[in-house]
């Protein structure tokens, strides 16, 4: 073994001394902290019951709707001296008031039902005249037995606001000759009872036994022809007349169209005791809107009543006016 051979072994056994004198457990120089040093209270959880107030909405029903509906119409026609082709001048005006309350729960049903309407017209050299005059206020309540059938009860009363008159000429001059109508003269009071029968919401036909009551108020008014002993089926001088009656009123009021309303009524009311004085009425309402409060209004009425005139009575009008219908 020669000098080099010994210095490599010094060498790596000094290496290998030194490798061991570095190797720490790095465990044993970590410092752990003391315990509890920041101590933490564990809250106490505490429950009990809560009593929570219910919320008050205050929520109610309405049971009640109601449809109101008012037009006013007017029409002028005027023509020069020189117009050849014939005319007369005119102006006429009329209104129309028309107000529905329906209530409905649980199978019962109450309608109240006003209907106002009153119109004048002027023509050149003639005294004004009425052209429509009606009260009618009809009253009904019912209850339903199935879907489309309910017995019903109800109360109608009918009249007019101003007199009417039957005009002569008397040398050239338009003069009032007889009043043969007024408020309450004639006036009717029907009480009704019966089986009513309604396929939809805007269409209803109720029949049954009614008793029509007459009232003449006004001793001035007179017979239509001189030679009749009675006023509106009433004896002269007699003011009351009580009939047992079968009557039927059927009537719809609907849209057509988004533009175009139809609402129709008839009645037909027969006396048992004599059924050749049955009086028949229709009256129609047609509007057409042309704007929003703007309408075209066809108004016509056919009156069969033996008991005024043995004659087909027509009253038929044009008009445009304002027409305000709420709710909208």
């Amino acid at each position: 073994m020669n000098v080099r051979h010994l210095l490599v072994a010094f060498i790596l056994t000094g290496a290998f001394f030194f490798a061991n004198a570095q190797n720490y457990d790095l465990n044993d120089l970590r410092q752990a902290p003391p315990k509890n040093s920041l101590p933490v209270r564990t809250p106490q959880m505490g429950i009990h019951d809560v009593e929570v107030q219910n919320p008050s909405l205050d929520l109610k029903v309405n049971y009640w709707r109601n449809w109101t509906n008012f037009a006013i119409n007017a029409n002028q026609a005027s023509f020069s001296d020189s117009w050849n082709s014939g005319g007369v001048n005119s102006i006429s005006l009329g209104a129309l008031f028309n107000t529905k309350w329906d209530y409905t729960k649980e199978g019962k049903n109450f309608v109240s039902e006003l209907d106002l309407r009153y119109g004048k017209i002027k023509n050149e050299n003639q005294l004004a005249r009425k052209n429509q005059d009606r009260i009618w206020w009809d009253n009904k309540y019912s209850i339903k037995f199935s879907q489309k059938w309910a017995l019903f009860a109800a109360l109608t009363f009918e009249t007019q606001f101003d007199a009417g008159w039957q005009y002569t000429n008397i040398d050239g001059v338009d003069t009032k000759s007889r009043k043969i109508s007024n408020f309450m003269a004639p006036g009717y009071l029907t009480p009704a009872v019966g089986l009513e029968y309604k396929p939809d919401q805007f269409s209803s036909i109720r029949f049954g036994p009614a008793t029509r009551m007459t009232f003449i108020l006004d001793d001035r008014v007179q017979s239509v022809r001189e030679e009749d002993t009675t006023r509106f089926g009433v004896e002269i001088p007699g003011k009351f007349k009580n009939d047992v009656s079968f009557q039927l009123l059927a009537g719809t009021d609907r849209d057509l169209t988004k533009w175009l309303h139809l609402k129709t009524t008839y009645e037909f009311l027969a006396n048992f005791e004599e059924l050749s004085t049955s009086r028949h009425r229709l009256d129609a309402i047609l509007g057409v809107r042309v704007s929003r409060v703007i309408s075209l209004l066809f108004n016509a009425t056919l009156l069969y009543d033996p008991n005024q005139i043995e004659e087909l009575q027509r009253s038929q009008s044009i008009g445009i006016g304002l027409n305000y219908k709420f709710p909208r």
